[in-house]
């Protein structure tokens, strides 16, 4: 039989966890799901729409699988089409000078070197990254997973698309090379 004092320091015990040690359940609304869209669009394509902050994958004429992600805050979003490029698992990141500029406390430890930070759990783009290019040049934008999966569905990035770890690595997987991606 569980004492009371046991049972208040177990409770206690459980509270100072950290955070990450609790889970965390994204809203099923943000899981992958298979979905109807506007068959206008290719096969193989990626339809990001911000505001509403899912991701399609467009598996066939009228079909997507759809992924819930978080995007860039006001004024820091990407728009327009580009191409993935390039592709990492476990990426390295850096931050942008923009990004060391705007908030050189939180990113204190880029200030006036050349640090980048390897890849790893710990890192901000997670276990993937797409890396989206126009015209060949690299737009510093990204699809990639995240260390704050409660970013998603909320406006709070520097501009790249967000998804969860297991998700991002789905559509690794789906998508090659050279998919065209539309963020509207």
């Amino acid at each position: 039989m569980m004492k009371r004092r046991h049972f208040l320091a177990t409770g206690v015990a459980a509270a100072t966890l950290p955070a990450a040690a609790h889970a965390f359940e994204v809203d099923p609304k943000f899981r992958p799901q298979e979905v109807s869209i506007d068959p206008k669009h290719a096969q193989g394509q990626l339809l990001i729409l911000p505001r509403a902050h899912f991701l399609y994958y467009i598996t066939e004429p009228g079909k997507a699988l759809r992924y819930g992600v978080g995007v860039g805050k006001a004024g820091l979003e990407f728009t327009g089409t580009a191409t993935i490029s390039v592709k990492k698992k476990w990426p390295t990141w850096r931050p942008t000078d923009e990004m060391i500029e705007r908030e050189p406390n939180t990113y204190a430890e880029f200030v006036d070197n050349d640090y980048v930070k390897p890849g790893g759990p710990g890192n901000p783009l997670g276990s993937r990254a797409l890396y989206l290019f126009q015209n060949g040049r690299d737009t510093y934008f990204r699809i990639h997973g995240t260390t704050a999966p409660r970013s998603i569905g909320r406006s709070v990035s520097n501009g790249c698309i967000r998804m969860i770890n297991e998700h991002v690595q789905d559509l690794y997987e789906r998508v090659p090379i050279g998919t065209t991606v539309t963020v509207l």
